[in-house]
């Protein structure tokens, strides 16, 4: 059993067509006849079967396709690992990051890093809360990511990449409306709509709230940051969130808190092993570098 017959039998199986196969393979028909001859003779059981000028897998073929096919994929996925650690100027970068990042910074690091001379390093995009992000991290789905908290796990290091600044946000004809700063002890007679319990920002906001001894009055939990101005926008309550760029496309009117709050840190993490990748590690070291950076 060799890597090319195993390659044969999954495009095989997934096209049930040998004259197909062979196109996609690049190869003859009688190739990939003959390698799954071999490849049958050595299992012990047919793994497939003629379905009119079709053919397709056997039951004992559908069991060995379940594990022949994503082990393909894992050793696609060590081959480029390799190979970019061979050549740091290309490859590609699995980038995840919370969803108050992709309004901003994240786009405008990813722009930026082509811009100074990476273009020909691709990147694939995931975004998700905190809790999400990190797990992605540990599954290996992501390479790096922008994530509000920290876990215990020893595999992962993080770095503080910026922070963001917290607001409350009020519907336009709020009585609360006519003011451009505010104290949140005078916001606690107004109903809130706040970060459910998957949101990342809910701990934080829990503790800022603690320290400040209030007592909100909570109508509504949800968990992305779109949700909340929608809900704000349309009279359901108020609301603390960040500072994002997109509060100005929703019917509301932005607050600066005058309270001091704690820092909101916004952290840069991965896999202490990735880092051994040339062209992973040149894209952590130029989002730590230029996170914090006015462009233009």
């Amino acid at each position: 059993m060799n890597l090319r017959q195993l390659e044969f039998f999954v495009i095989l199986a997934q096209t049930e067509h040998m004259t197909q196969a062979a196109k996609e393979t690049n190869t003859s028909q009688p190739n990939i006849s003959h390698a799954m001859t071999m490849l049958e003779q050595e299992i012990g059981v047919r793994l497939f079967e003629k379905k009119g000028r079709n053919i397709q897998l056997t039951r004992h073929g559908r069991i060995f396709y379940e594990y022949v096919a994503p082990a393909l994929v894992e050793i696609e996925k060590g081959q480029r690992k390799l190979q970019e650690m061979v050549d740091p100027d290309s490859g590609e970068i699995q980038f995840g990051f919370i969803f108050t990042m992709g309004a901003n910074l994240a786009p405008k690091l990813t722009q930026s890093f082509h811009k100074k001379g990476h273009q020909k390093i691709n990147f694939e995009f995931q975004q998700g809360n905190s809790n999400q992000i990190i797990q992605m991290l540990l599954e290996d789905r992501i390479d790096i990511g922008i994530c509000s908290k920290v876990s215990n796990d020893s595999e992962l290091i993080y770095q503080i990449l910026t922070q963001e600044e917290m607001v409350v946000v009020v519907p336009l004809e709020h009585p609360l409306a006519k003011y451009d700063t505010i104290s949140l002890v005078e916001t606690i007679k107004y109903p809130y709509v706040y970060y459910s319990k998957q949101s990342g920002l809910r701990p934080y906001l829990n503790q800022q709230i603690k320290k400040l001894n209030l007592d909100l009055d909570i109508v509504c939990e949800l968990e992305e940051d779109h949700s909340i101005l929608g809900f704000v926008g349309q009279n359901y309550g108020i609301a603390i969130m960040p500072n994002i760029p997109s509060i100005r496309s929703f019917p509301v009117k932005k607050i600066k808190i005058t309270d001091e709050l704690d820092d909101r840190n916004i952290y840069l993490a991965v896999k202490k092993n990735n880092l051994e990748i040339p062209v992973l590690k040149k894209f952590y070291d130029f989002c730590l570098e230029n996170a914090n950076k006015k462009w233009d």
